[in-house]
């Protein structure tokens, strides 16, 4: 169950807006344990301390850190260059990495680094990076990046959680569409990282075990062009909730 040369494979995992490493890894403690148990998990802090107040302000401890600070539109960026130019080195030197996992402005980064790679704009030299994990994700909206990391369907396996009650519901529905045949699973809360009932569980744990049957770094490239709609917060719909549509996703529902 483990990587190449008898190690385990290597997530980096990237926490949201001004909140930090330990955060997002208590945030993720809440799903069953066995699911990256196989891992090897890093929580690095945001480059920059935090410019202004968190939301996590009197729930979780500070420090409080952000990636990169944004317009009211997300087409303008302040400190996006030098973010990238951090991780690209943090993953350099403590990588390889297999894949990336990030909530909110964490997994927004992942996707980038992933769709840059995949267009030869950075990390050449690194092997491919094989899967994503984004819970609240969203597309960069500035045309000058959206031309290159998502100029085609980037075919690393990725796994988008998407709340029904979350402001980046849509946003999110758009990051899932830029990846090939992803695997979506909603859930009815908001911009969080949600608790998982059985069948997202289980859809989750076929999904990483599908990762650890492959025995080097590399992008997966799957043959099946369909999508596959898993849908569990109905749990009439199908078998076990799994409804199954034509398409190029698969959506699991939460409860």
């Amino acid at each position: 169950m483990e990587g190449e040369h008898g190690k385990k494979m290597k997530i980096l995992c990237l926490h949201g807006f001004r909140t930090s490493g330990s955060f997002i890894k208590k945030q993720i403690s809440k799903w069953d344990p066995s699911i990256f148990s196989q891992f090897h998990m890093e929580f690095p802090d945001g480059k920059f301390p935090a410019g202004g107040k968190s939301d996590i302000e009197g729930i979780f401890p500070p420090p409080y850190f952000e990636w990169f600070q944004f317009d009211k539109d997300f087409t303008k960026y302040t400190n996006l260059e030098e973010c990238i130019s951090y991780l690209t080195e943090y993953i350099i030197a403590n990588g390889p990495f297999d894949g990336f996992l990030g909530f909110s402005q964490g997994a927004t980064l992942s996707a980038l680094l992933i769709g840059y790679q995949a267009q030869g704009k950075l990390l050449k030299e690194h092997p491919p990076i094989k899967f994503l994990v984004s819970i609240s994700g969203s597309k960069f909206r500035d045309p000058s990046i959206c031309d290159v990391a998502y100029k085609e369907p980037i075919k690393a396996k990725s796994v988008h959680f998407i709340g029904e009650k979350d402001w980046l519901k849509i946003p999110s529905e758009e990051l899932a569409s830029a990846f090939h045949k992803p695997l979506i699973i909603r859930h009815p809360q908001g911009h969080t990282v949600p608790r998982l009932d059985e069948v997202a569980t289980g859809q989750l744990q076929n999904w990483v075990a599908e990762i650890i049957s492959q025995p080097k770094v590399g992008v997966s490239i799957c043959e099946d062009e369909n999508k596959v709609e898993v849908d569990s917060t109905n749990h009439d719909k199908g078998v076990n909730g799994v409804e199954i549509n034509k398409g190029n996703a698969e959506t699991v529902e939460v409860a």
